[in-house]
């Protein structure tokens, strides 16, 4: 008997083993954004899912993913059959911006149309809806089969997709085409979006809302964001697409998603679609060193000080605060992320460990002659061209980055490229440099000179030729550091080139643009002149950019097939914004020794943050609402509290921000915003230990757009019973 007890006890304890063996398994989701093509293949209802996969995606049919759009470079998501979109208040920030003014400060105050006609045109936003996909990797590789240089090989590719993106584009009927790259020099698929051009704000809560925590918060855990607004899709009464108009009426999609106002609570399966940004698991640890020894560490640093331009600007200003908002809040989200990725490459020791990876691959490939003989240069390959990515490393960045942010060699970069095209006959000009466009071009190009921001162009002038004049070797500016003299002071040289660059009659634009193309051309303006020297610099680190391009394009298809023989497996190509599905877990996760982070916030955590003041203030309304517990259908039964943020366990990137968290039955529960700062790293590498996404509670989303904003009649757009 007391063997047989024994047995039973064994057998017992054997099944709750494999049972905790096979939750365990269940729990851990595999790696990976999963384009369209692949969902088919994800066992999506053994991991939790509650619903027929087809019902996610159908390719002969309306499913999930007909609900989903592009929104600005983020993602959103059709809420109801009159074109309402869900997507975040940070997507939605330049918009706002835009819309605001110091009388109607709608970034401060938030934004509610109370009707149909007080929506508001979000400026510069379009939404974008994939229609079909097409594998044309034949037909793009096969005009180069034959072709062994790189830098012909690219420019043939790029031919054929612009060929390939022109043909299967119809204009008429709102579709663009756009072919995608998968695998470098391998795959390429191309995607038919309809684009809608007439987009609106329908609600936007108050910026102390949608951006509660600010800076202090972004990128960190716990959160307690409301980082949501609601924009509406309008076209022609016809159905096609048109820019913004009073006769336009709203989109029917064929698809919305359908509102849990109930939530998920920990340990729930969820799953996220969208259009995920970049990311780059597939390249080499010399990919890894350049983008820790020069591409993160430079950026990050510039755009901190850049930052810190911007702040000073605004302490005393309110104008100011409008003005700058949008940029200081871009460039410090990038510069957090690139902060996070430096943390992550180190605290993994990644590049330790993808070296390690491919001394792996290396002996694989040296134990075949075969795979030696068509793979053994790889290494050898990858290191020369990454040295002289490294070696050009600055000068590429300060070009790219000094053009765009510097309003003083941007506009004189485009009246030197105005004067060129104009001093040719009009047959031989680029369109934008014709007829009526030409002289629109001009007209911009004054009306830059005449009100130009004097103390901000000042300052990031300075900031960019001090960094200038530091570069070495291949990346060294000879423009600037011939010009400092024996002194080497660049404050010097600031100002000499700046003195005749003033606001109104005296710019040297404005003067300049009175004259004849080629008077312009052969100016002697010291500044102009540095400009024109600094034009050829940037040209011809392109061209060698772009011949190092070329050649990683050549080596990365056949180091990724190398490394499938290896794996004897199938990759995930990486991210590259195109429609992707990844899934996880509501959970925790433990960022350091002894620290433990639950995977939901709630309320209770806005109101104890909102006395810490500053990034924290919040409404006094919404603290009243607090105060009375007046939380309705919102109210969650676990923590007696509205629930607030959400933490999971999923796959995502940059474009994620406004993807749709849904649960197992395909039912809208959060929206996505976020990654903790441990996350950051998810671009070069995922790990179940530390990868872990963030979003807002679709609870406190209506408890916010019913209680604050008092926009009850979106939650019955949305077939919420809000009594």
């Amino acid at each position: 008997m007391k063997n047989k007890s024994l047995k039973n006890r064994l057998i017992i304890v054997f099944t709750v083993l494999v049972i905790a063996v096979s939750s365990l398994y269940m729990a851990l989701p595999a790696e990976g954004m999963y384009p369209l093509s692949e969902i088919s293949n994800i066992d999506l209802v053994g991991a939790g899912l509650k619903i027929d996969p087809m019902e996610v995606y159908n390719p002969e049919g309306v499913s999930l993913i007909d609900a989903l759009v592009n929104v600005g470079g983020c993602t959103g998501s059709f809420v109801s059959a009159e074109g309402l979109i869900v997507t975040n208040h940070h997507c939605a920030f330049g918009a706002i911006n835009n819309a605001s003014t110091t009388e109607n400060n709608y970034l401060e105050n938030g934004f509610w149309a109370e009707s149909r006609e007080k929506e508001i045109p979000a400026r510069g936003t379009n939404v974008k809806i994939t229609e079909s996909y097409e594998d044309v990797s034949e037909k793009v590789l096969a005009v180069v089969e034959n072709v062994t240089d790189p830098v012909k090989r690219i420019e043939m590719i790029d031919a054929i997709i612009e060929e390939l993106e022109a043909s299967e584009s119809d204009v008429e009927n709102s579709i663009e085409a756009k072919v995608s790259e998968m695998f470098t020099g391998k795959t390429y698929i191309l995607f038919r979006y309809r684009v809608i051009n007439d987009v609106r704000l329908v609600y936007a809560p108050p910026r102390k809302i949608g951006e509660f925590g600010g800076e202090s918060d972004n990128w960190v855990w716990p959160r307690h964001t409301g980082d949501f607004t609601f924009m509406r899709a309008y076209v022609a009464p016809d159905g096609s697409a048109a820019k913004y108009s009073d006769d336009n009426v709203p989109f029917t999609p064929n698809k919305h998603l359908q509102v849990n106002p109930k939530g998920v609570n920990e340990d729930d399966f969820v799953f996220i679609l969208g259009y995920p940004a970049r990311t780059y698991r597939h390249k080499s640890s010399f990919f890894l060193e350049y983008q820790n020894e020069i591409q993160l560490p430079y950026i990050q640093e510039l755009f901190a000080d850049l930052i810190d331009i911007l702040e000073q600007l605004s302490e005393e200003s309110v104008e100011n605060q409008l003005k700058y908002a949008t940029s200081i809040k871009r460039l410090a989200n990038t510069e957090k992320n690139y902060r996070g990725k430096m943390k992550g490459i180190r605290r993994l020791s990644l590049v330790d460990k993808k070296k390690a990876e491919e001394e792996e691959l290396k002996s694989f490939i040296n134990s075949s002659d075969d795979r030696k003989e068509e793979y053994g240069n790889i290494f050898n390959q990858l290191e020369d061209v990454y040295n002289k990515k490294m070696e050009i490393g600055y000068a590429y960045w300060w070009t790219r980055i000094g053009f765009r942010y510097s309003g003083i060699l941007n506009n004189i970069d485009k009246m030197i490229e105005y004067a060129e095209q104009m001093a040719l006959p009009e047959d031989q000009r680029e369109s934008k440099f014709t007829g009526e466009k030409a002289t629109g071009v001009a007209d911009r190009l004054k009306l830059w000179a005449a009100s130009f921001d004097a103390d901000k162009e000042y300052m990031f002038f300075d900031k960019f030729i001090s960094d200038a004049a530091t570069f070495e070797g291949n990346s060294e500016v000879t423009a600037v550091t011939s010009r400092l003299g024996n002194e080497n002071d660049t404050a010097v040289l600031v100002e000499a080139l700046l003195k005749d660059f003033e606001p109104g009659e005296n710019n040297i634009i404005t003067k300049l643009m009175e004259k004849e193309p080629k008077e312009i051309l052969k100016s002697n303006n010291e500044l102009v002149e540095l400009v024109r020297e600094l034009r050829e610099l940037k040209e011809n680190i392109s061209e060698q950019d772009e011949t190092i391009k070329a050649e990683l394009t050549k080596i990365y298809a056949s180091f990724t097939e190398a490394k499938k023989e290896w794996k004897k497996t199938e990759f995930i190509p990486d991210a590259n914004r195109t429609l992707r599905l990844t899934y996880g877990y509501i959970k925790g996760y433990s960022p350091a020794d002894a620290v433990y982070y639950s995977p939901v916030t709630t309320l209770d955590g806005v109101i104890e943050k909102s006395y810490m003041g500053g990034d924290y203030k919040i409404p006094e309304k919404l603290r009243e609402l607090y105060e009375a517990e007046d939380y309705g259908m919102f109210k969650d039964p676990n923590t007696g509290s509205v629930p607030v943020a959400l933490l999971y366990n999923t796959d995502t990137s940059g474009g994620n921000s406004g993807s749709p968290i849904l649960d197992a039955y395909g039912n809208l529960v959060g929206v996505n915003f976020d990654r903790a700062f441990d996350a950051t790293i998810n671009d070069f590498a995922w790990d179940d230990d530390y990868s872990r996404s963030i979003g807002v509670d679709i609870r406190y989303v209506l408890w916010i757009t019913q209680k604050y904003g008092g926009a009850d009649i979106l939650l019955s757009e949305m077939g919420i019973n809000n009594k």
